[in-house]
């Protein structure tokens, strides 16, 4: 049984941007403040462009290699199994701390004013409904994320034109006298832009992928880069600087408190759309690898009716959780983008090897990027995630010693 490609232009592109409109564009732009001060739009500008060079290099592995399971698949049909196997542990490990930090903001968000103990449960139970979503079929999952992206898009627009009501006076653009924070600011900033690799996971279900990935994640990079472009501008002048950074949640200081539900339902539903998109990546890249033997083989089991990794959605499901009850928001956030910035690093060497100068070029200064970011990312967050890589590749030769024993 192979999985059913039904997702065409329209839905692929609504789930990019749900998957990139996530925590990030409520949560991020308070540390980059106090980072880069007003220059987070210069680091904007660079989490952007080192996004739109990812898209490039990733889209071009799908259109070549148009299945499920991301840079996983793609390094695997370039004769590359090693890089392949890093690059999917990376994704793992990237992608379950991303949903784990998602869930968990989602969770903080719902329990505000309640006991703080029920964030974690909230987030938990959050994350089984989304599993549920995900097994029973990709068009649910597809639909789902759609609905949430226009919402988002919606609601994210009117908060920014509330904001623009409530402007007055706009305040001065403190820029920082030195450059020193903006690498770290962009850093934080591109777990905003994470999402879009989610269209290209799920090659495997869509429609002429050859033509609709590189509409889709261009479209959506560019829906979201407009967006957050708009609401970093309009939180800088209408909070300041140092009130920007101070806050814990910015677009509801900024609209008022008779807003304040208004902001915490976009925050929520943004949170539901992108973490959705990064399980549903999440189960296609691991039945992937189970299928080539790199993991359990019972992961590669696809439902009789959906067609989906239903075994494969509730492992990656279950993980989530788990990472959701044991680490903070801080190191989630961080150890997701040391990891996905690695994972990407090895999507443009294997770009690369495509040929044309245009496409080496671009890989080039992508993979140069990705590293120059991710060594910004914490350093107790880096070493979380080599240490998971480094247990990922022994575990695979214990698994491939005993099947040739």
């Amino acid at each position: 049984m192979e999985l059913r490609r039904v997702i065409g232009v329209p839905t692929a592109t609504g789930v990019g941007v749900a998957a990139m409109l996530g925590a990030g564009v409520f949560a991020v732009w308070a540390p980059a403040a106090g980072l880069a001060g007003a220059g987070l739009l210069v680091a904007l500008g660079i989490a952007v462009l080192i996004a739109a060079l990812n898209a490039t290099s990733t889209t071009r592995l799908a259109r070549a290699f148009p299945d499920s399971g991301g840079v996983y698949a793609f390094a695997r049909g370039l004769g590359a199994p090693r890089l392949g196997f890093a690059a999917g542990a990376l994704f793992l490990v990237g992608k379950v701390a991303s949903a784990a930090a998602i869930a968990r903001v989602a969770g903080e968000y719902l329990a505000s004013g309640l006991t703080p103990g029920f964030a974690g449960p909230i987030a938990v139970a959050l994350l089984a409904v989304l599993a549920v979503v995900n097994a029973s079929g990709v068009r649910h999952t597809a639909v789902v994320s759609g609905a949430t992206a226009t919402g988002v898009v919606t609601l994210l627009v009117i908060a920014d034109a509330v904001g623009l009501a409530h402007l007055g006076t706009p305040h001065p653009l403190d820029w920082p006298d030195a450059p020193a924070g903006l690498l770290p600011a962009a850093t934080i900033i591109f777990f905003t832009f994470a999402g879009y690799a989610r269209v290209a996971t799920l090659g495997g279900e869509v429609r002429d992928p050859r033509r609709t990935l590189p509409i889709a994640v261009t479209a959506a990079i560019g829906i979201v880069a407009v967006l957050a472009t708009a609401t970093a501008l309009i939180l800088l002048l209408g909070l300041g600087t140092e009130a920007l950074a101070a806050s814990s949640s910015p677009l509801a200081d900024l609209a008022g408190p008779g807003w304040r539900s208004y902001v915490i339902a976009a925050a929520v539903l943004a949170c539901v759309g992108s973490a959705l998109g990064v399980l549903a990546g999440l189960s296609r890249t691991v039945q992937a690898m189970a299928a080539a033997g790199e993991l359990p083989r019972g992961l590669r089991v696809l439902h009789e009716r959906t067609a989906t990794p239903v075994r494969a959605d509730a492992v990656v499901a279950v993980l989530a959780a788990i990472a959701t009850l044991v680490a903070p928001s801080a190191l989630l956030i961080g150890a997701s983008a040391g990891a996905v910035l690695g994972y990407y690093a090895i999507a443009h060497l294997l770009a690369w090897r495509l040929g044309g100068l245009g496409g080496r070029l671009v890989a080039v200064v992508g993979g140069l990027g990705c590293l120059l970011l991710a060594a910004w990312a914490p350093p107790l967050a880096l070493l979380a995630a080599a240490t998971v890589l480094v247990a990922a590749f022994l575990a695979r030769a214990l698994v491939r010693a005993r099947r040739h024993a």
